[in-house]
């Protein structure tokens, strides 16, 4: 997955874009008391298998982290990516 993709904080819909060959994977947020609910992410179906739902993860949780927010993963997906990836979870809300 190109690194070079930028991650998109689309503050009027809460969600963070990742914008793929015409293609737009997001993760819907909400924000409260410095900690990101994440609570659904969703990579169209064109861009399944091209490790686009992993990338816009691991941009979002870079993000979280840069900005000083706590994560609170509602989303399955989310949370399964930080049990693979154990080392996010102190960015993680307790």
């Amino acid at each position: 997955m190109d690194d070079h993709l930028k991650l998109v904080n689309n503050q009027e819909k809460n969600r963070f874009e990742l914008k793929v060959e015409g293609y737009t994977a997001f993760i819907d947020y909400k924000i409260k008391d410095k900690k990101i609910y994440l609570i659904h992410t969703e990579v169209p179906a064109e861009l399944a298998g091209k490790g686009v739902g992993n990338a816009i993860v691991l941009k979002t949780l870079n993000y979280i982290k840069d900005n000083g927010f706590s994560l609170v993963p509602l989303c399955p997906f989310v949370a399964a990516y930080i049990k693979r990836h154990p080392e996010w979870e102190t960015i993680v809300a307790h």
